[in-house]
């Protein structure tokens, strides 16, 4: 099919010739803005959006604009967008805490009060459709060089078994030496242990006049009152604690291995929170033992969701200690002890299992942890999964589950060396758990080699890539402005449309229920190619079409009357005109994102039938493969083209 320019078209294109004949010199200038044009006017054709799909910027009000760390998909349709003090540590100073939820559908936006720093805390969602978030920043690092009062953990201990002891921010900790330390964070210690001597060789009755008394800690972050060396401690020592008098200051006292001016690393927070998408607020339940900055939240089989890795609340990466949030009991337990460098990606596998494929983002030594496996909780073994290329180049690399889960194949893509490497691979690599030994096998290559690469489950088993860059947070301007599609069936990467804005460190990228792909954030650590000028973070969002939605617009199914609830090993009816034409039916579970890092999205193959002018549809037993919640059922028809998600809960 031919294209005839429009007669405003021809005269675009002829005023820039004519501009080009009369530029001389400067003709270097015009051609760019000549390509710009003509790029302008392919894209926007109809048949190139039919193939590649399209972009779009969302128009935010100023107030309305933040900085984008995470984003999860609420059952409501809405997406709930979480800066917290957005990577900003003026922010941080002044408690300024954000988080913005969108409505697509709308396009309307709203603040949502925000009482904790939810920046780089992690996010699952609940069975019944809240959005657990615990963690975030309790304090932001200082560089080295940059350290003017010597710092470090300090262990708060308790003899006294009657009264926990609370001690608030700006307690006061005095060396044998007198050098004063001050605490940067409230802090409680739980009442001793006592434990009461049994006669067993006697009547077996407990003698209560001999007691032995375990003394309970709690450890708090400490800097020195006076600036400089002179209060660097490089042994262990005892800390009266000033203030306490009496007894209360024989039972209590600190304990530091060390206070140095070394670098001192971002602090995590305790605290966690529900979000209600029905009331739009954060509901604060119980908090977590061990402080959390980085860690992933992964939700099990059973509804419970476990947290994993992140900086503890001294700025050191947590050895192992994971624990377990059970959505009845509002309440945290202890879970399996083991190792992960933070935000590590870990998928729920059929049986139970998780899989990790050694993706993840930020902090931990290169030669620990970084070994993909499967990872039983229950009995706390971990397999190791070989076949891996690039395997010093997995941090901040792309990972997911493949769809359909009931394939349980995983795919990691792209990657950088650890830390402020300006490595990156284009290598991506798909590991069959379905086998008796997997080991991972070469997928296609990227384009080229990228880090921070976001990838998005589609309704027609398609996986949506886009964004990242070469170096480390966009360095020496590498943003790739480049999209593709993945397919499963084929292990090909298609060209997609190129979006407008670079997306590096700090982005996102998630699935609507209308079947569009929307992206967030970004935060290049400088803003030109020479590394000369500090970067700002990018506040505009865009939106992707696919080309499905170009073609034959106005023929999407659309999914009728129906079930809300759907059981595990049962079925659900749906009304569907045109029923005939529908060749998959999917369920979707929507993403919570953060740093490259998604273990929420999977995509669910039902069992389909179709009569006339309905649809039934059938739901896996497993509840390994289906955890419960809530997803989007999408219908898909011969061409690829979806549905709009119609919402369903999984009980």
């Amino acid at each position: 099919m031919s294209y005839r320019p429009t007669q405003q078209m021809k005269k675009t294109l002829l005023g820039g010739g004519a501009v080009v004949v009369l530029a001389g010199l400067n003709a270097p200038a015009v051609l760019s803005f000549a390509e710009h044009r003509y790029r302008a006017y392919k894209i926007d054709r109809p048949a190139y959006k039919a193939e590649y799909g399209s972009w779009e910027r969302v128009v935010i009000p100023g107030e309305y604009r933040t900085n984008a760390i995470h984003a999860a998909l609420l059952h409501t349709g809405k997406v709930l967008i979480v800066a917290g003090s957005g990577n900003d540590e003026k922010h941080f100073d002044a408690g300024t805490f954000d988080t913005v939820l969108w409505d697509p559908a709308a396009n309307t936006f709203k603040k949502i009060d925000t009482p904790e720093d939810f920046f780089c805390g992690g996010h699952a969602a609940l069975p019944d459709g809240r959005l657990l978030i615990a963690g975030g920043t309790a304090r932001y690092e200082v560089l080295d060089g940059k350290v003017r009062h010597a710092g470090g953990g300090m262990r708060v201990k308790n003899e006294n078994p009657d009264k926990p002891l609370t001690l608030r921010k700006g307690t006061v900790f005095r060396s044998p030496a007198g050098v004063e330390y001050v605490s940067r964070f409230d802090v409680t210690v739980p009442k001793a242990k006592r434990a009461f001597e049994v006669d067993y060789f006697g009547s077996g009755a407990m003698k209560p006049w001999k007691t032995k008394v375990t003394a309970s800690e709690q450890r708090v972050f400490v800097e020195a009152v006076k600036d400089g060396p002179r209060a660097v401690a490089t042994g262990a020592a005892q800390y009266r604690i000033q203030g306490l008098k009496g007894k209360a200051a024989d039972n209590a006292y600190g304990l530091a291995e060390k206070i140095t001016m070394d670098k001192q690393d971002f602090q995590g927070i305790r605290a966690a929170y529900e979000f209600d998408p029905v009331a739009e607020k954060y509901i604060p339940v119980a908090p977590m033992k061990e402080a959390r900055w980085y860690p992933t939240l992964v939700g099990l089989e059973d509804g419970k969701v476990l947290a994993v890795s992140g900086l503890d609340d001294v700025g050191e990466i947590l050895t192992g200690d994971n624990e377990i949030y059970d959505p009845r009991a509002k309440k945290w337990s202890k879970g399996p002890f083991r190792y992960f460098p933070t935000y590590p990606a870990l998928f729920l596998t059929k049986g139970g299992k998780l899989f990790y494929p050694g993706a993840n983002a930020g902090y931990g030594p290169a030669d620990k942890g970084r070994i993909p496996g499967l990872w039983d909780p229950e009995k706390n073994t971990f397999t190791a999964t070989g076949g891996l290329t690039d395997t010093d180049e997995l941090e901040t690399a792309a990972s997911l589950m493949l769809p359909p889960v009931q394939d349980q194949k995983v795919m990691v893509l792209g990657g950088g060396g650890v830390g402020e490497s300006g490595k990156s691979t284009a290598r991506t690599a798909i590991v069959d758990l379905a086998k008796d030994n997997p080991v991972f096998e070469q997928g296609p290559d990227l384009p080229q080699g990228t880090r921070y690469l976001n990838s998005v489950l589609m309704p027609d088993d398609t996986v949506f890539t886009t964004g990242g860059s070469r170096d480390y947070r966009g360095r020496g301007a590498s943003n790739i402005l480049k999209a593709q599609f993945y397919d499963p069936g084929t292990n090909e990467f298609t060209a997609a449309a190129d979006p407008t804005i670079g997306r590096n460190y700090h982005s996102e990228a998630l699935l609507l229920p209308d079947g569009r792909v929307a992206t967030f954030g970004s935060d290049s650590l400088y803003g030109d190619r020479a590394n000369t000028r500090l970067g700002t973070f990018e506040q505009r969002m865009e939106v992707f079409t696919p080309p499905a939605l170009h073609r034959g617009k106005g023929e999407r199914p659309v999914i009728g009357s129906g079930p809300e609830a759907l059981v595990r090993g049962g079925s659900a009816t749906y009304a569907v005109e045109g029923s005939g034409r529908i060749a998959a039916a999917r369920l979707l579970r929507p993403s919570a994102v953060t740093h490259t890092t998604d273990v929420e999205q999977r995509s669910i193959e039902l069992g389909l039938k179709r009569t006339a002018g309905k649809v039934t549809v059938a739901v896996p037993q497993d509840a390994t493969l289906v955890p419960p919640g809530w997803y989007m059922l999408f219908l898909t028809d011969a061409e690829g083209t979806p549905s709009e998600a119609k919402w369903v809960k999984v009980g």
